[in-house]
């Protein structure tokens, strides 16, 4: 079986979706890549999770051709494919409809940073991708929504916002492998609830200020980060 530990990889990250909650049925895909065989493996399309194996999880090559497995892949796969092609940097890729993420980005607003919490993770607001023209929805939905969420980011870094709204749609995530990916949906669920508690309390709440935004997230991912225990050679 190719990418056997790539394919428990994206199972495991799977399967993470269901026990936080973030998942109803068969919703939601992880995939992860392997950048040396240039191979992407993601979730099956329709597939019950708790059905799932890591033989059924599909591998498929950057343009889309199923290298390996019986089952049809996610319909996402290509949104997924085009996050690879574009950001060298992403090892993993998670697309979920939870709840108060999924909310935000029908709305089509971005998720501000309202406290430490948004800011520990998200280097900035959660942005929202334009919605796709009647032409982008009639053609090639799928790698057309890749595509607005790579012209979202042009002017953003993906490293230090790893997480999009799709107008209308839902969120997608993403992280160095696909346990980081599916572990920055659980963030995004919990930092999208906060942010819609707070507006509820106070309509007037403002984000926080630059300067706690900037502390919070460069004590925990810059280069003289100190947050978590120092790794030993």
């Amino acid at each position: 079986m190719l990418l056997q530990t790539l394919r428990q990889e994206v199972l495991d990250a799977n399967l993470e979706l269901v026990r936080r909650g973030l998942v109803l049925f068969t919703f939601g895909n992880v995939s992860g890549i392997s950048r040396k065989e240039g191979l992407v493996a993601i979730k099956p399309s329709g597939v019950p999770y708790e059905q799932l194996t890591a033989s059924d999880i599909v591998v498929s090559d950057l343009k889309g051709k199923i290298v390996e497995g019986a089952l049809h892949p996610s319909s996402d796969l290509p949104t997924h494919l085009e996050l690879y092609r574009n950001f060298p940097n992403i090892g993993g890729v998670a697309h979920t409809h939870s709840e108060c993420a999924t909310a935000w980005a029908q709305a089509e607003k971005p998720i501000p940073c309202f406290g430490t919490t948004h800011a520990d993770y998200f280097h900035g607001p959660v942005p929202v991708t334009p919605r796709l023209t009647r032409k982008q929805i009639g053609g090639d939905y799928e790698l057309e929504t890749g595509a607005a969420i790579c012209r979202t980011f042009e002017n953003l870094d993906t490293n230090v916002i790893p997480a999009v709204l799709v107008a209308g749609h839902a969120p997608f995530c993403w992280g160095i492998n696909p346990a980081e990916a599916a572990h920055h949906a659980v963030i995004l669920e919990y930092v999208a609830r906060m942010a819609l508690h707070t507006l509820v309390i106070n309509s007037d709440s403002r984000a926080l200020q630059r300067e706690l935004h900037d502390k919070h997230f460069l004590r925990k991912h810059g280069k003289n980060a100190y947050y978590g225990q120092v790794k030993t050679k």
